[in-house]
């Protein structure tokens, strides 16, 4: 608005002066210098005309201003000004003699506009030393104008000491005023490269326009910044440089909102608002699909540098909140920004059919940002908060937990691989879903397993899952993982790599070996071997830990026995493993002795691979010892799996 002013008083300047030159020709340049000197004296700012100054009259009487530069005498750095490549005003003839000039059209040609972007907010101005207004004073300008149109304009946003700068190009608009001051606005740009439409219509009161109400409707269409169009109404007033929205009412989307806001643009923008969404979709910075759990953590950039050149206080609450791929309802964020800290908390937070609450830090001044979050979930669905997250859909169930994380980076990557801090979970009536656990535990029995053995169909109930995590850059380690089901018990300890999604555990697997399940009497009887899972946590490997076994042979072989009688029960029947079996005794001696058998052979790779580690190097002459003897090794694997067939035959 003040620049569309001060164009007009450049104009109004012209014609004054054009109606002299008409009547007793004044040179141009004369009347360049004229133009100059009542533009300063009664805005206050510079004007510069670099290009010639064209009067035409074919075929309408029109003026031309040609490298035309609006600036603040007091930016020294030449961040605030305004450049215009031409400026162009077709104006009535009659109209010029009446003394109230009507110009017609007036074109600008490849504007740029400078703003600077500010860290600091300057101190307020000093009260002004000019009288009150009277009620009898007016700024109403000795001039209108019918149409304003813009092309190919540009908006630059820099700061200079931080190296900044971020434009909003090919900028084109055309502004119809009608006699009654209703003013009906259309444009289009280009920002981030993503296209920018609005369509702006106001009825603009007598002036002085200060301190009355202008009602406006807007309507915006932002793909890629934008989830949905949006619309709203709302009346704006002007209180020197801050601009206060009231009765602010619209929808984006489909998702109607209302509330308030206002903006302080007297030097770094100060924007407070308070709304209300019905349905409310939000896309970060750097926001895309969770990735799957295959894909590595992106290196892409997330650009949190705009949040240093913008102070808020806001107030949002809706029914219904989306943030990516998340869900919440309902929500209320409080949400405060200064100095490029953002601090946003949340109390009550609907999520996934629980509650959450919590605050996230994300501080933004360094040229690292960092964050922190402190959050509690209460009764949360996991499925869906895992998958939206970090894009991990095996666990299901009602979830309960506390996080206090600490991190740094401008990427996903760089924040998963500094992630510090705790993590207690407890996750309760669910399911290890697409996997049977207990299946997994008895095919360690005849071979190592590539990968969770999902199966869509498969599924393990789960009474409850529990562990805490110490999280160091990005390793949450864990000593007191516990599994609970139906039919299998897993304790274990080990690291989640957040940063490489892989897992490094070892687990210690109890199998319930009846459909009675935990009710019975007995304890569940354990595999007696270590289980390793080790790898990327989408395809992991999982096997037993030989090296765990040979330990202590004594104890292994008693959970053997131990695991046989679970198997087969005291007198060679087969155990029921989840459902019934049939065949009786002889059954129990073809699946006991081919059980047995397998055990002998994974003993024999234990005790293989012990020998390898003796090997000596490649090139070094053998010791005797380490020859091997074809006639040794039959008689030595033998004997081992004639005893563990023995004992689950009976």
């Amino acid at each position: 608005m003040r620049a569309l002013k001060i164009i007009g008083t450049a104009i109004a300047a012209v014609i004054v002066v054009l109606g002299l030159l008409l009547v007793i020709g004044i040179p141009f340049n004369f009347l360049t210098s004229t133009i100059q000197a009542r533009v300063e004296q009664q805005t206050g700012y510079r004007l510069a005309i670099g290009g010639t100054t064209r009067i035409g009259v074919w075929p309408s009487l029109n003026l031309t201003l040609n490298d035309v530069t609006l600036q603040d005498p007091k930016d020294r750095d030449g961040s605030n000004r305004l450049t215009m490549t031409r400026v162009q005003a077709d104006i009535t003839l009659k109209s010029l003699w009446s003394g109230q000039p009507e110009i017609t059209e007036l074109a600008i040609v490849r504007p740029i506009l400078n703003l600077p972007l500010r860290r600091e907010r300057s101190a307020p101005p000093l009260p002004s030393a000019q009288p009150a207004a009277t009620a009898g004073d007016s700024d109403a300008p000795a001039f209108s104008i019918d149409r304003v149109t813009v092309s190919d304009g540009t908006m630059v946003f820099s700061n200079l000491r931080d190296r900044v700068e971020n434009r909003i190009e090919g900028i084109g608009a055309n502004a119809v005023i009608a006699a009654d001051r209703t003013i009906a606005v259309t444009g289009h740009a280009r920002a981030g490269g993503h296209p920018l439409t609005v369509e702006i219509k106001a009825v603009a009161p007598p002036p002085p326009l200060g301190r009355q109400n202008i009602a406006v409707d807007l309507r915006l269409e932002a793909p890629g910044v934008l989830q949905s169009p949006l619309s709203a109404r709302a009346e704006l007033r002007l209180n020197g440089a801050v601009v206060m929205i009231n009765g602010l009412a619209g929808a984006l989307g489909d998702g109607a909102f209302n509330g308030w806001a206002s903006v302080d643009i007297a030097s770094k923008p100060l924007v407070k608002l308070d709304l209300d969404f019905q349905r409310l979709e939000v896309a970060m910075p750097g926001d895309r699909p969770a990735p799957a759990a295959s894909q590595p953590w992106s290196n892409a950039p997330i650009d949190f540098t705009g949040l240093n050149y913008v102070d808020a206080q806001a107030r949002i609450s809706a029914a219904d909140l989306i943030v990516g791929d998340a869900q919440f309802a309902p929500a209320e964020i409080e949400a405060t920004l200064a100095g490029g800290i953002v601090k946003l908390g949340v109390a009550n937070l609907g999520a996934y059919g629980g509650q959450a609450s919590g605050e996230l830090v994300i501080d933004a001044s360094a040229a690292s940002p960092a964050y922190a979050l402190h959050s509690d979930f209460a009764g949360v669905r996991a499925l869906p908060l895992l998958q939206s997250a970090a894009g991990f859909d095996k666990l299901d169930g009602k979830l309960q937990a506390k996080l206090t994380l600490h991190a740094a980076g401008a990427s996903p990557h760089a924040i998963m691989s500094s992630l510090d801090g705790t993590v207690f979970a407890v996750l309760q009536d669910g399911a290890v879903r697409g996997l049977n656990v207990a299946q997994m535990i008895r095919s360690l029995t005849s071979s190592t397993l590539s990968g969770w053995q999902e199966g869509k169909e498969q599924a393990t109930d789960l009474s409850q899952l529990s562990a805490s995590f110490r999280v160091d850059k990005g390793q949450a380690v864990t000593n007191d993982l516990n599994l609970v089901g139906p039919l299998v018990r897993v304790t274990g300890a080990g690291t989640v790599d957040l940063a490489g999604k892989a897992l490094a555990f070892r687990v210690e697997p109890k199998l319930v070996m009846t459909t009675e399940g935990q009710g019975r009497a007995a304890d569940p009887v354990g595999l007696g071997i270590p289980v390793v899972i080790d790898g990327p946590w989408d395809q992991p490997r999982i096997y037993p830990d030989m090296a765990g076994m040979l330990d202590n042979p004594d104890a292994a072989y008693a959970k053997l026995k131990e695991m046989g009688t679970g198997l087969f029960g005291a007198n060679g029947a087969l155990g029921d493993l989840g459902g019934s079996a049939t065949g009786g005794a002889g059954a129990s001696d073809a699946l006991g002795g081919k059980l047995g058998e397998t055990l002998g052979n994974l003993l024999q790779q234990g005790i293989g691979r012990s020998r390898d580690v003796s090997t000596p190097p490649p090139g070094a002459p053998p010791s005797p010892s380490a020859e091997p003897d074809p006639n040794v090794a039959p008689q030595e694997s033998q004997p081992m799996n004639d005893v563990l067939r023995q004992l689950f035959n009976r």
